[in-house]
């Protein structure tokens, strides 16, 4: 990569998506190297895994530095068709994974192929938008309603109310900095919850997820069943206190009372293991990186790469919001990992192409470069 444009690399924020790796890697390691029946004997089958996914992932993020982040818009109907053509073949010939049948398989190894869809999304509703004139109108909304309405039902189908639901924060986004009216998506956003939502809810969620959108209300009232999940991530979070009880030592996490632990309920393990102290940095880095790419979003020069990276903000900020939110009671279980902590190779690579992406605008946020 040409020296010029190196040195116009956000350093910082990708120090913190490091950390936020590295975070992970010790969790995901806290989390299952004593379960046996999960890590098939191995301590370190999910840490080794997780790595590689790490790795490539880093790999593939550098070949897009090298790359002018406008060339990928250039490709935005193709990259539409292909993520469609994925999401397509995964219901239809698609693995379940715990009542999701969104993974596609070659041989041993796995893809979710619903977390690059939001990338293929995101870059193909920024170049769409860039070009259009008339989203201050019903009529201009159609249009992009549809190209995000698409592989939302294809999601439903297998069924994945959550990552549907990060579909809709990615294009109520976009939307509104490519220069839709807030009264239009307000409108839009009571038809969603009202009339939409209703019908996802009885006609494509299976019961037990349905019950999990519920408990959240009172998980109490299923305390041994659907409630168990979140009761027992409430008081691995309580127990952490100020300082935690140690890496390695939390006893929700070690004794494998909190299920799913190393995914979608990584921060409990965090929290009760470094405390509020431990909390609040990886919060603290969170934040810095949001706060990062509202930057970005600033310096950018042309309409398309503000919205590029606007979807990938606006996914950022849902996932953590919701999955945090989950984790201690306050929203209910979607089944929404958490950046870069939560165990994944699907989940961490797709994010890692967004911070890519997100360094690649930065770096050309000039017309010049001397």
């Amino acid at each position: 990569m040409e020296r010029r444009l190196l040195k116009y690399l956000d350093w910082g924020l990708l120090v913190a998506v490091l950390a936020l790796i590295g975070i992970g890697l010790v969790s995901i390691f806290s989390a299952t190297h004593t379960n046996k029946a999960l890590n098939y004997g191995d301590a370190f089958f999910f840490f080794k895994k997780q790595v590689i996914a790490a790795i490539v992932g880093l790999i593939i993020g550098s070949i897009l530095l090298r790359m002018d982040h406008r060339t990928l818009g250039k490709l935005a109907w193709p990259i539409y068709g292909i993520s469609m053509a994925l999401l397509l073949i995964v219901v239809v010939v698609g693995r379940e994974v715990n009542g999701a049948k969104s993974w596609l398989y070659i041989g041993s190894f796995g893809i979710q192929v619903s977390e690059f869809a939001k990338v293929g999304i995101i870059i193909a509703l920024a170049q769409y938008l860039s070009g259009k004139e008339d989203l201050d109108t019903w009529r201009g909304l159609l249009g992009p309603l549809l190209m995000v309405g698409a592989p939302m039902l294809l999601i439903l189908k297998q069924p994945d109310l959550g990552t549907a639901m990060v579909f809709v924060a990615i294009a109520f986004g976009m939307l509104f900095m490519a220069g839709a009216k807030p009264l239009h998506l307000g409108i839009l956003a009571g038809i969603g919850l009202f009339v939409l939502f209703p019908a996802a809810y009885f006609f494509f969620l299976k019961p037990y997820q349905r019950m999990r959108l519920l408990i959240f209300l009172n998980p109490y009232q299923d305390a041994r069943g659907n409630g168990y999940n979140i009761i027992q991530s409430m008081i691995a979070v309580g127990s952490g206190r100020l300082f935690g009880e140690g890496i390695f030592r939390g006893s929700q996490a070690q004794l494998n009372f909190l299920p799913e632990h190393h995914t979608d309920f990584i921060f409990p393990v965090i929290a009760e293991e470094t405390g509020f102290i431990g909390s609040m940095v990886v919060l603290g880095l969170f934040f810095y990186l949001l706060w990062r790419i509202l930057h970005v979003i600033s310096e950018s020069r042309d309409l398309y790469s503000t919205l590029l990276c606007t979807g990938i903000f606006s996914m950022f900020l849902f996932h953590i919001l919701i999955n945090i939110g989950m984790t201690i009671g306050i929203m209910p279980i979607t089944g929404i990992p958490l950046p870069f902590l939560s165990y994944g190779g699907s989940s961490l690579m797709a994010n890692l192409i967004c911070i890519s992406l997100v360094l690649n605008v930065y770096m050309r946020r000039q017309k010049i470069i001397f």
